[in-house]
């Protein structure tokens, strides 16, 4: 079978609702070319969500963030409180909070990709020519998609894989691992929309004269 006819027979297995037609699908080199594409069509769906829902395109990934966060300080309060003063522990204290942790991380690099805090070397790039400047923006949207691209592919592969095993996180009886595996896809995928929202505007600042490069702000708005 063609990685083409590879990547087309992912789309029925997803539908089929079977986390083993999908575990079977998604370990094809079809999956590389199908999570390609998906990458940029989820990405400017994203972007046009932020785009037209500014409410969420300011709140989101950070509302998302700081729940996990304050989920975790509670469930790690609640932790000590119950095992000094009760004398007993819930088994999923220590077991919960990492997996919490993964999602408010991974949202929350979504974000700080909007603000663009990660690395943006805007002091140096500032002295270069508009062209320099869009050229190595550019780069970076280049750079940022692929690594979506490859963590959607990977992250979508152990999802199903945990699924399709019924992985219960450690210490719970009623609570599936993939339900937090299922949530990195789903901040790249707005990752994704992030890239491509800054690269257009960058495009249109260079096409109107706009200064290019700005002074990146971490913990606020551009």
């Amino acid at each position: 079978m063609s990685i083409l006819a590879e990547a087309v027979a992912i789309v029925p297995a997803i539908f089929s609702g079977s986390s083993w037609d999908m575990r079977q699908a998604f370990d094809t080199d079809g999956m590389w070319l199908f999570c390609f594409v998906a990458t940029f069509v989820v990405g400017y769906l994203a972007h046009l969500f932020y785009r037209f829902v500014p409410f969420l395109e300011r709140h989101l990934e950070r509302g998302i963030s700081v729940t996990m966060y304050l989920i975790i300080a509670a469930i790690i309060c609640w932790g000590v409180i119950d095992r000094f003063v009760f004398s007993n522990q819930w088994s999923g204290s220590t077991t919960v909070p990492p997996f919490l942790f993964m999602v408010m991380a991974w949202f929350a690099c979504s974000y700080n990709v909007k603000l663009r805090t990660h690395l943006s070397f805007s002091e140096f790039r500032s002295k270069m020519p508009p062209a320099g400047q869009m050229a190595t923006l550019t780069i970076d949207a280049a750079l940022w998609l692929g690594f979506c691209w490859i963590a959607i592919t990977t992250s979508l592969r152990f999802t199903v894989l945990s699924a399709d095993n019924f992985q219960l996180v450690d210490g719970v009886d009623d609570v599936m691992k993939w339900w937090f595996y299922i949530t990195v896809p789903i901040a790249f995928s707005l990752m994704s929309g992030r890239v491509i929202g800054n690269w257009l505007e960058d495009w249109g600042n260079y096409r109107s004269g706009e200064p290019i490069i700005k002074q990146a702000v971490i913990g606020g708005d551009v």
